[in-house]
């Protein structure tokens, strides 16, 4: 199955994609011939259960794994075929990460995880370090928690902080890999909503998920099963988290 909308406007095109993965003799068929396209700008959901593929099409989509065959079109590069090294240029330009388990360096406060990615960048992009590191962490509400390191934050703000050091690089494409998975439903709400945020600013926002009511955030979702890509839904009202939070007990009458 073909998902995805027509025209010129596809920032993803992945086309008849499969992923083997090869263990001793046996083969693993991760991916069986995937087909998607995400237009620029658009804010999609990928849902399946545990081993339908969603992590091996994010890797493919992040770039970073290959596919055993079909096309990648990252923004119309071809980065189907390219080596490490490539990659890693392409991820450091054009993608940010937000994971589960947040990815933060215990001994590092804020601002050096922020600024993380652009250790890696070249001059260009790290010009203006100190700026884009105050801007990103500013988008996430994290003005003030500077110098906290993660051991001094909830995991809402630490999801903050990774947020904000997806963003620095200032990326085309956030890839979230359950980015609620460990927090409670408020706090989940408040993370949806920077997500939501960021796609109104313009960000191209792909988010797996296993909870149907997060995917509802998004304008689309598409489901896996098996290594194919066999449904996809457009919603028409997507979940507005801010309206979410305003139903919601404010966290001194969760206290009480």
């Amino acid at each position: 199955m073909e998902t995805g909308y027509k025209g010129n406007n596809n920032i993803i095109e992945v086309d008849y994609v499969t992923k083997i993965y090869r263990i001793g003799k046996i083969e693993v068929k991760a991916l069986r011939g995937a087909n998607l396209k995400i237009s620029k700008g658009e804010f999609v959901a990928i849902m399946g259960p545990s081993g339908s593929g969603k992590s091996t099409l994010m890797n493919i989509i992040g770039c970073l794994d290959t596919p055993t065959s079909g096309t990648y079109l990252l923004d119309g590069l071809d980065v189907s075929r390219l080596n490490d090294n490539q990659l890693a240029e392409v991820r450091n330009k054009r993608i940010g990460f937000v994971f589960q388990t947040f990815n933060l360096l215990s001994r590092s406060d804020t601002v050096h995880n922020v600024e993380l990615p652009l250790i890696y960048a070249s001059a260009e992009v790290a010009r203006n370090r100190k700026e884009k590191i105050t801007e990103s962490i500013k988008s996430v509400g994290l003005t003030g928690w500077e110098r906290h390191r993660p051991s001094e934050l909830s995991g809402g703000e630490r999801q903050r902080v990774a947020i904000a050091r997806a963003l620095v690089n200032d990326p085309t494409i956030i890839l979230a890999d359950e980015p609620t998975g460990n927090l409670d439903s408020v706090t989940g709400e408040e993370i949806m909503a920077i997500f939501q945020k960021l796609n109104s600013e313009g960000k191209t926002i792909l988010l797996v998920t296993h909870e149907l009511d997060i995917a509802r955030h998004a304008s689309r979702v598409i489901y896996l099963r098996d290594g194919i890509i066999f449904k996809e839904e457009k919603i028409d009202n997507p979940i507005s988290a801010q309206e979410m939070l305003q139903k919601m007990p404010k966290l001194e009458d969760r206290l009480n």
